[in-house]
């Protein structure tokens, strides 16, 4: 199972907000164009972002505009924010044989892992600040 693509195309809409912000107007059809997509999936991005109070979107062409400080938002807060996993990370198949020795147990061999490994995930993306990204983001330009 993969993570949607929503999250990275919210990460670059916030580093796009938040960097190039102060100069342009950032409006769908700009972060479109640094995105390379349809200004549709940004103002989808937009509207959840806006929702989880990260950014204001002005109707119109107004544009988007930080909410938030860059320190005070984490790539755990942008991933939740546009609901690019529905649940566990992982989907475990429905129905093991009960009859098997393994389709039995399996559960109670992979479940605490793939729980774990979903925490160890959950608990990188809490540590990077979108301020993070944008002094590697500084480096780089």
């Amino acid at each position: 199972m993969k993570i949607t693509s929503r999250f990275t195309v919210a990460v670059h809409t916030l580093l796009a907000i938040y960097v190039l912000g102060k100069e342009y107007k950032m409006t769908s059809d700009f972060i479109a164009s640094s995105v390379n997509i349809n200004p549709v999936v940004i103002r989808r991005a937009l509207s959840s972002l806006k929702a989880a109070g990260i950014i204001d979107v002005k109707a119109g062409s107004g544009g988007a505009m930080p909410v938030k400080d860059a320190d005070d938002i984490t790539l755990y807060d942008i991933y939740t924010a546009v609901d690019c996993v529905e649940g566990d990370l992982f989907n475990f198949h429905e129905n093991p044989n009960p009859e098997c020795l393994v389709g039995k147990n399996i559960h109670a061999v992979l479940d605490t892992h793939l729980a774990d490994a979903q925490a160890a995930l959950e608990n990188e993306l809490k540590s990077v600040t979108l301020s993070d990204l944008m002094e590697r983001l500084s480096i780089l330009i």
